[in-house]
């Protein structure tokens, strides 16, 4: 069977006791984590927990100190740049490309671990870029240079170039940040559609942890380079944890679309006793 005929299975992508650093420091510290075949995993947590640096791990565009990535119980540190790429896509904060290139000539770039060296444009591309367009709704922006987009246009094109890479993993480091609400709410789409029609699994880093018990499977809760929950969001996003992780006073409604959480105020301080008394306070749990 060819690789373009093969049938697509989501595969388990896993950091097992992975340590990553910068600057020698430690940034995770032999942590663990198991993105499951064909669900969503969002990495949640406050600025500086080491979510994006996870990721980069995870994608092989960190190499860990210790510990293994795997997909499928195979290393990806033992993989061909190209035969990873196959297998694992990366939407990165640091893209960057000419700005007189088209939105098709970028998503046409995520084929290249498709095609040998000199080999030109297959229907199969066409077919995958088209798809890809299609799926991250920017086919109004085609013919369109990177350089006349605004910024949630670019994203989506920048989705739609890692979309063709046709890959059985797929990594976004914040996808919605800095995107007005229409564009976030478009990324979301996007990824509840790959959930529902594709064999893909998604590890995603979310700013906004309310999109993230809105989209996700599963939530990785981090802070300070620890994992401090794991589960379903229903489990995972309670009071508690947002007052211990967030540092945040917060109410959190239990609906058929997910928790729904109404942040009340600021933790100034570790003992800070909830303020119950203020208008829409909540009795939460003290550390």
């Amino acid at each position: 069977m060819t690789e373009e005929t093969r049938e697509r299975t989501a595969s388990e992508l896993t950091g097992e006791d992975l340590v990553l650093s910068y600057a020698d420091e430690p940034v995770i510290d032999g942590e663990t984590v198991t993105a499951e075949p064909g669900a969503v995993t969002a990495l949640v947590g406050p600025n500086g927990s080491g979510k994006s640096t996870l990721l980069k791990g995870l994608a092989d565009q960190l190499s860990p100190d210790e510990g293994t990535v795997l997909v499928d119980g195979e290393a990806v540190s033992e993989m061909g740049s190209k035969a990873l790429a196959k297998r694992l896509g990366l939407l990165s904060q640091e893209s960057t490309s000419p700005d007189g290139i088209t939105v098709e000539q970028l998503v046409y770039h995520g084929r290249y671990p498709h095609r040998g060296f000199f080999e030109t444009i297959t229907e199969t591309d066409r077919e995958h870029v088209d798809r890809a367009i299609e799926l991250a709704g920017c086919g109004h922006l085609r013919d369109r240079e990177l350089g006349s987009l605004s910024g949630g246009q670019r994203q989506l094109a920048w989705i739609a170039m890692v979309l063709a890479q046709d890959t059985d993993v797929l990594l976004l480091d914040e996808p919605t940040t800095f995107l007005d609400l229409h564009h976030q709410l478009e990324v979301m789409e996007i990824i509840e559609t790959l959930r529902s029609e594709s064999e893909v699994t998604i590890v995603v880093v979310l700013h906004d942890i309310q999109q993230a018990a809105r989209i996700a499977d599963r939530i990785v809760a981090l802070k300070d380079g620890e994992i401090r929950a794991s589960g379903e969001p229903q489990a995972v996003i309670t009071e508690e944890l947002l007052a211990n992780v967030f540092e945040v006073d917060a109410r959190v409604e239990r609906t058929e679309r997910g928790p729904r959480i109404e942040p009340l105020r600021p933790r100034h301080d570790e003992a800070d006793p909830p303020q119950a008394d203020r208008p829409g306070g909540v009795e939460l749990p003290t550390d």
